[in-house]
């Protein structure tokens, strides 16, 4: 009992010194506890069995074509010099485009991948491929909230929040949710791994990885004057004098979150420095991901994952240009380019889970917001160099790549129409896609709700099924 407390504002005035391991806990977001208590979670819903523990999305935001990757279609080359038609498309001023790009066959399986793509291709029967996928709109920002948090509009939560809500993580001296992007830039920005509205400690650590140095990632990991014994004894009366304050304001579930936040940084000084560490893989570890900074991030992205971390997001970014997979220009030297690093990186990463003996229980999701079109993009009049041509933006049909995880390796699912225009046989909506997800982690996405502003909410809404056929 505090006869007569002192503010925390005040407390934490005289208690400098620890400044900078509470701002470690800021800056990473509000890392949670193994709490789990959502009746939609497997372990208190019989009839689901997890086939997943965590979730690794490889997200290639701009759109990369599907045309060009996992979806071939010869018949554009009949069709090449023709415009195409439809309300959708009386716009365009380009005609269909053929790709220049080689297919063949690959595994056991005998999925089809593109020449640009040999590294996934050594990986094929790993991979099951959604060449049937859809969104709702051709715009970058809505189409992006909506593959990562299931609208078109900002302010609901992220896919990754609402996996720690249903399961919680398994390392509490990690944050759950870990977001690995190489610019602060990333277009939408935290929109696209927030918490939304619920509770604050399923917010997302955003971790920025152009300087993989772990005192880079993780600015003021380490306390500059005090050990960690002192800083406990600073952490456990921080904690009382919140709890207090708690006690007499019931439901301030962001003081909460910091109470949890201020414990799980005393306990990062030790475990993040480690596992934030890729310098402590082997050289031959590190280049089998490549040296790009989307490479280094899945090699860190595969270090989190076997430590516990439910839900990790990678972000590309070019390292040659800093640019996305927005292909409007000089698309096929684009798609060599951004292919070349991102191939490499990914097949890794699916390669290294499996020797671990992870890639079982960890599903990797490889996706952009949409496609690109089948059809040329001309941005300038009159010039129909085909060195300079680009691809638009696409969302009635794309691709998906989901390995791991309970999904049946080796395989296609769905069909886009003989021009890769619209997704024709079996179309997977990202609601579908969410819906898989969540019961791979054996979470029931209808069951998963949060009741705010008198509705309950999920993820995926009143939409979502769940496609059993890509499921082993």
């Amino acid at each position: 009992m505090f006869q007569s407390p002192v503010s925390r504002r005040q407390m934490l005035g005289r208690m400098a010194a620890g400044i900078g391991m509470v701002g470690l806990g800021g800056m990473l977001g509000a890392p949670v506890r193994a709490l789990g208590m959502n009746p939609a979670a497997s372990g208190q819903n019989p009839n689901l069995r997890p086939k997943a523990k965590r979730v690794i999305f490889l997200f290639l935001n701009g759109g990369p074509s599907h045309v060009d990757t996992f979806d071939p279609k010869p018949a554009l080359a009949k069709y090449e010099g023709q415009a195409p038609s439809g309300d959708l498309y009386k716009k365009a001023k380009g005609t269909f485009l053929p790709s220049p790009l080689s297919f063949n066959r690959y595994g056991q399986g005998g999925s089809v991948i593109s020449e640009s793509l040999p590294n996934l291709a050594g990986v094929a029967d790993d991979l099951c491929v959604i060449r049937s996928m859809h969104t709702d709109v051709p715009n970058h920002e809505p189409a992006l909230v909506q593959m990562h948090t299931g609208v078109l509009q900002p302010t609901r939560p992220s896919m990754g929040s609402w996996a720690l809500y249903g399961l919680g993580t398994e390392n509490e001296n990690l944050p759950g949710y870990v977001v690995l992007r190489p610019s602060p830039k990333t277009v939408v920005g935290p929109a696209l791994w927030s918490n939304g509205f619920l509770p604050a400690q399923y917010q997302a650590a955003s971790v920025i990885t152009r300087d993989m140095q772990v005192d880079k990632l993780l600015a003021n990991i380490h306390n500059p004057r005090f050990g960690y014994e002192k800083q406990r004894e600073q952490v456990d009366l921080l904690h009382a004098l919140n709890r207090h304050h708690l006690d007499q304001r019931p439901g301030g579930s962001e003081l909460e979150a910091q109470i949890q936040t201020m414990e799980t940084a005393y306990r990062m000084q030790i475990e993040a420095t480690d596992a934030f560490d890729v310098g402590k893989e082997t050289e031959a570890t590190r280049e089998a991901y490549g040296k790009s900074k989307f490479g280094q991030s899945c090699l860190l992205a595969r270090r989190l994952a076997e430590r516990g971390v439910r839900f990790t997001t990678v972000y590309y970014t070019s390292d040659k240009d800093n640019q996305p997979w927005d292909t409007h220009q000089n698309h096929y030297k684009r798609h060599a380019d951004l292919c070349a690093d991102a191939d490499q990186a990914a097949a890794a990463l699916i390669r290294d889970l499996r020797q671990r003996g992870l890639l079982d229980e960890t599903l990797v999701v490889i996706s952009g917001e949409f496609g690109r079109t089948p059809y040329a993009e001309v941005r300038k009049e009159g010039n129909a160099d085909v060195k300079n041509l680009g691809r638009d933006h696409h969302h009635t049909a794309f691709s998906t790549v989901l390995a791991g995880g309970g999904v049946r390796g080796g395989t296609a699912f769905g069909a886009s129409d003989e021009l890769g225009m619209h997704a024709v046989e079996n179309p997977v909506h990202v609601h579908d896609l969410h819906a898989t997800m969540f019961h791979l982690l054996g979470i029931d996405h209808e069951q998963l709700t949060y009741r705010y502003s008198g509705r309950d909410f999920r993820l995926t809404d009143v939409h979502g099924h769940v496609v059993k056929d890509v499921i082993a």
